[in-house]
């Protein structure tokens, strides 16, 4: 049987179908952490919210990312990719429904909490399963598409928050609940799909692994199929141990430097357009447009994953969106028109490091803690981000719009010399590859 080799490899209907199932992780997250952006609107007189309730229900989702993760990633690596691909998004449309009859914030909080497990569960599951199946030439791109469409997900939660929220003071009931409808999309979407062949492999199910691959491929698979993936036999403890801690530490840093101001300002976008001088509809409307921004930034960002490599490409968003928060803090009051253009710039440019938040994990640890890694990073970003995404309302009624920013400046700068000092350079490197220390 003839090999393909990366280069005469193209992408399959199934290749496809699989990026478009595992979006489905980002859009509900992107969806979920904006819609209550919008419906905190009414939230908050309705259960009569203090502040402390209004930001606790802000990060719920993402302090519920956070066990998520984890929890996750070590399942995904014990019992396969293909078991949890559809049960996380069950819980997630459970739950949203639920949020039509509650009755007070502890309730809201802890809906929410579990709804943030669901989801944070599902990025290590979707992505590895994503990863193991697409060639050197292709995984990155793919992998980095899946993260716009959190943005896609941000930008539909403003719109249907925008017109739920007139159908009266019980609007932010349906704004919640509506997370229903697209989990159960994805959910009837991901029916059927296979297990990853590379983790049958390593689990020694070679004959099943085989089946899986001329399922997808035919009889003439790609070159790296025919390879051995039974190296890097490692357990969970190494990635603290072993030379993957290093790699683990630069994957969550980077991670939480990128999501800290993106969260906070996704959570509280409409007063922060409010506070830099932009009112009326715009606070809301506006809000999907500037989602629409950073979906730009990744769309733009997805094909420089190749072509300027990820080193690089990290390294420069990091550093001009930084510079973008860094004129906003100093300018906050210079008119619609600037004001408006530097949200943009910062929009655009942060899009490489959000693309490269999936693909760095799922390149640099190995088969056996590929969904471990990925899910102990995006949990350990997400103490940072739900902590900014907390403090974002008490720093904005304390400190003003000028300091909030200058501090969102000082996060991202930091990501940026992270990204200078440890990022990699792993293009054109096959798993096995990237993945070797």
């Amino acid at each position: 049987m003839r090999a393909l080799t990366s280069e005469q490899y193209r992408l399959t209907p199934f290749h496809t179908r699989l990026a478009i199932y595992s979006s489905g992780g980002p859009f509900l997250d992107g969806y979920l952490l904006s819609v209550i952006g919008v419906a905190l609107v009414q939230i908050t007189p309705a259960l009569h919210l203090t502040t402390v309730w209004e930001g606790l229900i802000a990060s719920s989702t993402l302090i519920g990312m956070f066990f998520g993760g984890a929890l996750g990633g070590g399942l995904t690596d014990r019992f396969g990719r293909q078991l949890l691909y559809r049960w996380d998004l069950a819980a997630i449309l459970i739950c949203s429904l639920v949020q039509l009859w509650v009755s007070n914030g502890e309730m809201l909080f802890l809906l929410r909490l579990l709804i943030g497990v669901a989801v944070g569960a599902d990025y290590p599951i979707a992505t590895a399963l994503s990863a193991e199946f697409m060639s050197p030439r292709h995984r990155g791109p793919v992998i980095g598409g899946l993260v716009s469409m959190w943005f896609v997900g941000a930008a539909a939660a403003y719109l249907v928050g925008e017109a739920l929220q007139r159908l009266g003071p019980d609007g932010w009931r349906w704004m919640l609940a509506s997370a229903a409808f697209p989990a159960a999309v994805f959910i009837v979407m991901r029916r059927g799909t296979p297990e990853s062949p590379r983790w049958l492999r390593q689990k020694g199910r070679s004959a099943e692994a085989q089946a899986v691959i001329r399922h997808v491929y035919g009889e003439q698979p790609p070159s790296e199929y025919q390879s051995s993936w039974a190296g890097n036999e490692v357990g969970p403890a190494a990635l603290f141990t072993s030379g993957y801690g290093p790699r683990l530490a630069f994957t969550s840093l980077f991670w939480t430097c990128a999501i800290v101001p993106l969260f906070a300002v996704y959570a509280f976008s409409p007063t922060i357009l409010v506070a830099l001088g932009l009112t009326g509809d715009f606070a809301n409307v506006g809000s999907s447009v500037v989602a629409a921004l950073f979906l730009l930034g990744t769309l733009l960002s997805i094909p420089l994953i190749n072509v300027l490599g990820r080193r690089r490409l990290i390294v420069h968003s990091f550093l001009w969106s930084a510079l973008a928060l860094l004129l906003l803090a100093l300018f906050p009051q210079s008119g619609a028109g600037v004001t408006s253009a530097l949200f943009a710039a910062y929009a655009v440019c942060i899009g490489g490091t959000q693309v490269m938040e999936w693909v760095y994990p799922n390149e640099l640890f190995p088969t056996a803690v590929r969904g471990t890694a990925m899910g102990i990073a995006a949990s350990l970003s997400r103490i940072g981000a739900a902590i900014g995404t907390y403090l974002t309302p008490i720093a904005l009624q304390r400190f003003g719009i000028g300091i909030t920013m200058m501090w969102a400046a000082g996060i991202t700068f930091v990501g940026f010399l992270i990204c200078l000092w440890m990022a990699p350079e792993t293009t054109g490197q096959s798993l096995e590859e990237s993945a070797a220390i």
